[in-house]
């Protein structure tokens, strides 16, 4: 592309530092922009100390914008609600929706930025005259689930420099520039959430569900719960229940209290209900073929989707499919191509 002003999107870590290094590199005029949306009170994983410090290695300009109550209200919250209501919500999805690429977008704007770069592992390609978000060539790192919330108009103002690369060749260019987080490991658990522990999160923020029954399928009360907020859809782990088979969570009634238990095949899910969809891709106007995905690690699988009304869609998998969770994402794929997508109700 030609040479631009490009905001990159800079947490600290190996991908976006190599972004802003690439785009560099090509001749763009870079600045580093961080936002602060929550204090992990972890010295080891300071975002803003080290894209600041990565920024003035790469010698370009660094902004640290603080966002942490509007990430409290708009992410943190909304996600202990879905949770208290029996959901299991992915706060990352809605995190890029609502910040990185519309608040970021906003600010890059006000800085000259005529494109904002992150390091997601994901592609925009041109299609039929329109952009186009297409996963990463590395399949392991694919992180284009994610990012179905984005639209047209911000597929043309984004761009996605480590889309075609795999992980190693990122860290052997970081390696080769002698960046000091060549080597920094991947953030795996949640940012506001300390060591991955949801659940005493949750009840720390207060206002948890309390104790109530565990059923079984055929309606017999097995035990009692903690609260329907220690569970999510699929859940063998935990249960503490004497039962002649293995179970798992099949559903969960926060409304009553209710964590309702049955053996495998009762996870099995031939159809769902898929709300405030988003399409990259025109809308379609009737049903159509496409393969689903229901969560991040799922291999998408085959189904038809139909319309309904108001953004909802029926979607009728070929072959039943394994913990379908309310509250995750179903994102839609033609091949390596993201159609759209919205939350399982």
């Amino acid at each position: 592309m030609d040479k631009k002003t490009v905001v990159v999107a800079m947490s600290g870590g190996v991908d976006s530092t190599v972004t802003a290094a690439l785009l560099k590199e090509r001749g763009h005029r870079v600045i580093g922009l961080t936002m602060r949306i929550w204090d992990r009170g972890d010295p080891v994983f300071d975002e803003a100390r080290d894209a600041r410090q990565m920024a003035e290695f790469l010698k370009i300009p660094h902004h640290l914008i603080d966002l942490r109550q509007e990430f409290r209200s708009e992410v943190v919250e909304p996600f202990r609600k879905e949770y208290f209501s029996g959901r299991t919500p992915n706060p990352c999805v809605l995190c890029n929706k609502v910040f990185k690429f519309r608040r970021l977008l906003e600010i890059a704007s006000g800085l000259g930025g005529e494109l904002l770069a992150t390091g997601h592992y994901v592609r925009v390609m041109e299609k039929e005259g329109r952009p186009a978000l297409v996963k990463g060539t590395n399949r392991h790192k694919d992180q284009s689930y994610f990012l179905f919330t984005l639209t047209p108009d911000q597929l043309r103002r984004v761009c996605f420099p480590v889309g075609d690369r795999s992980k190693e060749e990122v860290r052997a260019y970081a390696a080769r520039l002698g960046l000091q987080v060549a080597d920094k490991g991947d953030s795996q658990d949640i940012c506001f959430i300390p060591h991955g522990d949801y659940i005493r999160f949750l009840e720390e923020e207060g206002g948890a569900p309390g104790p109530g029954p565990i059923i079984h399928v055929s309606g017999k009360v097995l035990g009692e719960h903690a609260g329907t907020h220690r569970f999510t859809i699929g859940q063998r782990r935990g249960l503490g229940l004497a039962w002649t088979e293995p179970l798992y969570v099949v559903s969960i009634d926060a409304s009553c209290g209710q964590v309702v238990v049955g053996e495998k095949p009762h996870l099995d899910v031939t159809e769902m209900i898929v709300a405030d969809t988003n399409w990259i891709a025109p809308p379609p106007q009737e049903a159509f073929r496409a393969r689903c995905r229901i969560r991040y690690r799922h291999k998408e699988a085959p189904a038809t989707i139909e319309p309904l009304h108001e953004g909802r869609w029926r979607v009728i998998f070929d072959q039943a499919q394994h913990g379908v969770t309310p509250g995750q994402a179903g994102v839609f794929y033609d091949g390596d191509e993201v159609l759209g997508g919205g939350w399982i109700e």
